[in-house]
């Protein structure tokens, strides 16, 4: 790095450890041949364990049967469930094949499932049949009622014309058939675990080749399909696991959502790349599943949310549990408190707890800090740059590198960019630009020692919980309905969630409309964390002299009407 560099907000990561050219299924086997009878999977509300050798033998026979099912390399399959062991057996048997899996979320609703699946065109669809007051199974009949007299691998569907298969996740004891739809069970009952057919296909799969697809909301508001290689997240799992120090005698909590790349990538594939055990301590986060599965499986790496340790350290029963085992793990998704961290490294014994900042377009970690990294920059900054990768700051207007301190747009290049957004050229080459440099739209400093700051975002994109959401989504949502003219929403400082939202809603001349019925207009249609908190009916919006909206002071008004402060961003 030359000296100008180094006065300027540019890091380079180390490249000691060279990246790993291999597959996903090429590097899965090079670790089960090291330690084929450890164990590698825990699902303890499946009550379901496997060694690495016995997980290789459900993933290949998955694999075998997704082939007899008619899929081919390049296909795209999605899951649409939250954690258990058919998703992370979904994650490695695709992979092996080549095909592409299609992360959805499990907040989703009809309207939201029926963009994405068209949205690249998803031959097949694994889906969870219940959870709690999610009915899955029903939402997929409402899009598909052509189910009801199809057979299982035979769909011809008028809203979703490229999906030929459905699959439900069945339990133990499940109840009836499922007209249309091939039980997951059944589905593994037809594979071999020793296909050779298996074997070939894999052989022609190359690191570089698509296999998985997340939506993300761009600052168009309509998710965009980021697409993701072997190279991107098998080299970003791994080098998050060694920021980690990961070992084969490590076992990792996993509470985040597999559908994230944190529970995805920083989750199973972190710990499948060094020989750790995944622990999967419930199906959608529970504080105290988690508190029994640390304890109970001696687990020494944990990652969560903000939210999720608060939730796990203000648990009534939170004295009660031993979690002495815990070393490391991530914190990531929002900013950390002080005060927060303090008690995850004290009471909760995990004084190499790593903090770390990504996208889902960078696999998603450009940031992370050290297990040896000082408290106090742990809660101040996003840590340094990872390995084998770049990151600068640039003038949002002017595109020059900025000096140390100076705030400016943070851009990442190297390994973990991602192919592109699925059928949006137009939109990656935004996003990516012609150096190989991908804009996060997030504000950021370098400090002279390298430490990078987000200080705030381009955009007015809403972090709710963790979960990234775009206000263009929603307003283009609210627009459907008949009595609204127009609609502009905003995020309100919230001290639980980070931030909530608001709709100001302007009503057609004539119409009239509630707040329960706009709530009513998104129940089952846009998922719970995109429905506004705060909706507010005005006649007019705050706009400049030339007529641009100032969202900003929407925002103002709001937080003087509710009493809040803007919330400290680490």
């Amino acid at each position: 790095m030359t000296q100008h560099q180094v006065e300027q907000s540019y890091a380079r990561g180390q490249t000691d450890k060279p990246l790993i050219e291999q597959t996903i299924g090429d590097y899965f086997d090079t670790i089960v041949a090291r330690h084929p009878d450890a164990e590698a999977l825990v699902s303890l509300h499946q009550q379901r364990r496997y060694t690495y050798r016995e997980l290789q033998a459900e993933v290949n026979r998955l694999a075998s049967a997704l082939l007899g099912a008619g899929l081919a390399t390049g296909d795209r399959v999605a899951i649409w469930s939250h954690n258990n062991v058919e998703w992370v057996l979904m994650q490695l048997a695709t992979a092996r094949l080549g095909l592409i899996l299609v992360n959805i979320n499990p907040a989703y609703r009809v309207a939201e499932l029926e963009y994405a699946l068209n949205k690249v065109g998803c031959k097949a669809l694994v889906s969870m049949a219940r959870f709690k007051t999610s009915d899955y199974l029903s939402m997929i009949r409402e899009l598909a009622p052509e189910l009801a007299g199809a057979a299982p691998g035979d769909l011809h569907c008028a809203r979703l014309p490229d999906l030929r298969t459905v699959v439900w996740i069945d339990e133990p004891g499940a109840g009836a058939e499922e007209a249309g739809m091939l039980r997951f069970s059944a589905l593994l009952a037809h594979g071999q675990a020793d296909d050779a057919r298996v074997r070939a296909v894999a052989a022609g799969v190359q690191p570089c080749q698509a296999i998985n697809i997340q939506f993300t909301s761009g600052t168009t508001g309509f998710p965009k399909g980021a697409t993701l290689t072997h190279r991107n997240i098998l080299n970003n799992g791994f080098f998050v696991g060694e920021a980690m120090k990961l070992t084969d005698r490590d076992r990792l909590c996993i509470p985040v959502p597999l559908y994230h790349c944190f529970g995805m990538v920083l989750g199973n594939l972190a710990s499948l790349t060094h020989g750790a055990c995944i622990v999967y301590p419930s199906s959608g986060f529970e504080p105290l599943a988690v508190l029994q599965a640390v304890q109970d499986e001696r687990c020494t790496v944990l990652h969560g949310v903000p939210t999720m340790f608060i939730a796990e350290l203000d648990h009534p029963r939170f004295a009660e549990f031993d979690l002495s085992t815990l070393r490391t793990g991530i914190m990531a998704g929002s900013p950390c408190p002080v005060e927060v961290m303090k008690r995850v490294v004290g009471d909760m014994h995990m004084s190499e707890v790593t903090i770390a900042y990504g996208m889902t377009e960078t696999s998603p970690v450009s940031c992370q800090s050290g297990t040896d990294t000082p408290l106090a920059m742990r809660v101040s900054t996003v840590g340094m740059v990872r390995d084998h990768l770049e990151v600068q700051i640039v003038d949002p207007d002017t595109g020059a590198v900025t000096a140390r301190n100076q705030p400016g747009e943070l851009c990442t290049r190297g390994y973990s960019v991602m192919q592109g957004y699925w059928g949006d050229e137009a939109q990656t080459r935004e996003a990516i630009d012609a150096d190989g440099w991908m804009h996060t739209g997030d504000l950021a400093t370098m400090n002279e020692e390298g430490y990078v700051n987000i200080v705030g975002r381009i955009k007015d994109m809403v972090i709710r919980g963790g979960e990234n959401i775009y206000p263009r989504e929603i307003e283009e949502f609210l627009y459907r309905h008949p009595a609204v003219q127009d609609v502009q929403v905003v995020g309100v400082p919230d001290t639980k969630y980070g931030e909530e939202l608001c709709a100001w809603i302007v009503v057609k001349p004539g119409q009239s409309l509630t707040e329960e019925g706009v709530r009513k207009f998104c129940e089952g249609q846009i998922a719970y964390h995109k429905v506004p908190r705060y909706i507010r009916f005005v006649e007019e919006f705050p706009m400049t002299i030339t007529g641009k909206i100032q969202k900003f002071k929407i925002r103002d008004l709001m937080k003087q009407e509710l009493g809040v402060q803007e919330a400290k961003t680490a």
